[in-house]
């Protein structure tokens, strides 16, 4: 199936700051429409350099009627929508004996149900992507959390193991229609995140000798939504410095 003509246009959740602003610059820099969207939208203002090719989205990815906002923003501004970006996440660490239900709860809900809004959302638009043959694609962020047990991040560590799922299912459920799915796994990525201290230690234990930077987990979602990517689905990328290689 051929491409249609035009760019590509995507909408990349947790736009803001650290990883999220570097792919919405990246994608920008591959000739993609972007629309970049948080709750925090000083944020977005202050990060995101303006231009024809960019739009900023308030965006709190645990409301339904939010995400029916942005997306409806998208398509009026740069006439559909073929790429979504499920970058948002919150980072909450707390002991077992110690979490609570909202602590529990919030992680969840902007970790797993955003991402699952973003998705059912996105999806009769993507759906029309690919049956132009625009490559259609979703990118979710997970974590090398989703990967192996961190402890005293029950809340964090579970919705991002929930979010592999997610992405694993949407890619066999969608695969028929043409949109692929797909996962990073950021490691320790020197972003607003992490605080100072975790940094340190981070990168004390790191197998390289240094965390990773923003536009390094940004590359990756360039390569998964790209052409160069165009027959891989359900796949997980793991973006880490070999972080994964050294827990038992």
């Amino acid at each position: 199936m051929g491409h249609r003509e035009g760019p590509r246009v995507a909408l990349v959740t947790g736009a803001a700051r650290g990883q999220g602003a570097a792919i919405v610059a990246r994608l920008r820099a591959d000739g993609m429409r972007v629309a970049a969207c948080d709750r925090d939208v000083d944020g977005l203002r202050q990060n995101t350099e303006t231009g024809v090719d960019v739009v900023t989205v308030p965006l709190d990815v645990t409301s339904e009627d939010m995400w029916e906002a942005a997306v409806r923003t998208v398509v009026a501004r740069f006439g559909g929508l073929t790429t979504l970006v499920n970058n948002a996440g919150v980072l909450h660490r707390a002991r077992l004996g110690d979490e609570t239900v909202a602590g529990f709860e919030g992680s969840w809900r902007v970790n797993c149900l955003g991402p699952f809004l973003g998705i059912r959302t996105a999806l009769p638009h993507l759906s029309t992507a690919a049956a132009d043959g625009a490559g259609a694609s979703i990118v979710n962020t997970c974590s090398t959390g989703a990967l192996r047990p961190f402890p005293n991040h029950a809340a964090y560590g579970s919705s991002k193991w929930a979010l592999r799922g997610l992405t694993q299912i949407s890619a066999a459920e969608l695969a028929p229609t043409g949109i692929r799915v797909n996962a990073v796994l950021p490691g320790p990525i020197e972003t607003p995140m992490l605080d100072e201290t975790t940094q340190r230690r981070l990168v004390e234990t790191s197998t390289g000798g240094r965390l990773g930077k923003p536009m390094e987990v940004a590359d990756a979602v360039a390569f998964l939504v790209s052409d160069a990517a165009s027959f891989i689905t359900g796949t997980e990328l793991v973006v880490d410095g070999g972080q994964s290689l050294r827990i038992g």
